[in-house]
């Protein structure tokens, strides 16, 4: 018998390959190796992208590659986990959005066009000011998206929290909005492409940001080291190096995010 939720998460995926930009088949002279049809895989977080529009930042990032290289992308919506995964193995070329750490510069490569910073989304009713207030309380849960990180402190207390067994997993926001709103996790890590999903729905109502006293983080391409030798690395983050320069990135951003934010988040 089908499982129903793999049925879904076959056909999300097949229709995101299908929707792939249909990128010039002639490569760009001097631009990446189009010899073969390149994998991207998205994941649905917040303005990054949303599979009920087939839209957001990523998708227009990974639409305006495919135009510039001349190379066939196709994408597929997937769980960051698996992405993470996918990148390591060699069986996935491409992400966005990524942030790196000591093991992942083992098996990945990164083209960085964005920083931000992250930041804890709580309840109002919990009496918590800073993250060690959230720490100290034995009663409160956080919530997180599985195989994600963050910047140091807030990294520190989901590590401190994951070993008193204080922590709930997702694949996405979604589930994690709905476990807030029921009191059955008390906070949450955010970042601004999170802000609208928090701004135009009752959440506001009965949470606050808290700041994680971290610096901005910088975000990026992920590309596998095992499916793209360094040549064809460098070659992508140039193109990546041009959409900043030229100032397409700071248009895409522009689409989602006040001037000010957008301007802060691209030229960092």
């Amino acid at each position: 018998m089908l499982n129903p939720n793999h049925l879904i998460f076959t056909l999300a995926a097949f229709v995101m390959a299908q929707a792939a930009p249909a990128a010039a088949q002639t490569a760009v002279q001097g631009g990446p190796d189009c010899s073969r049809t390149l994998t991207l895989g998205l994941h649905e977080h917040g303005l990054l992208y949303s599979a009920k529009t087939g839209a957001g930042i990523d998708k227009d990032i990974a639409d305006e590659l495919a135009r510039r290289s001349g190379c066939k992308i196709n994408m597929t919506l997937m769980p960051r986990a698996r992405i993470w995964q996918l990148i390591e193995s060699g069986a996935l070329d491409l992400s966005l959005s990524g942030i790196t750490n000591e093991e992942r510069d083992k098996f990945a490569s990164f083209a960085w066009y964005f920083s931000n910073k992250y930041y804890l989304l709580v309840r109002k009713d919990t009496g918590v000011r800073q993250l060690s207030d959230f720490q100290a309380d034995g009663k409160l849960r956080l919530g997180v998206i599985r195989a994600f990180r963050y910047s140091k402190n807030a990294n520190r207390l989901v590590d401190a929290l994951n070993e008193e067994q204080r922590v709930t997993y997702s694949t996405s926001l979604e589930p994690l909005y709905k476990v807030l709103s029921s009191n059955s996790i008390q906070g949450m890590i955010i970042e601004p492409f999170d802000y609208s999903q928090v701004s135009n729905t009752s959440i506001r109502d009965f949470t606050m940001i808290i700041e994680t006293r971290d610096p901005s983080i910088p975000h990026g391409l992920i590309m596998s080291n095992k499916s793209l030798p360094l040549k064809e690395r460098e070659k992508w983050s140039a193109l990546v190096a041009e959409m900043r320069t030229d100032g397409t990135m700071l248009r895409i951003f522009n689409k989602y995010f006040d001037p000010q934010l957008a301007d802060s988040m691209v030229n960092f």
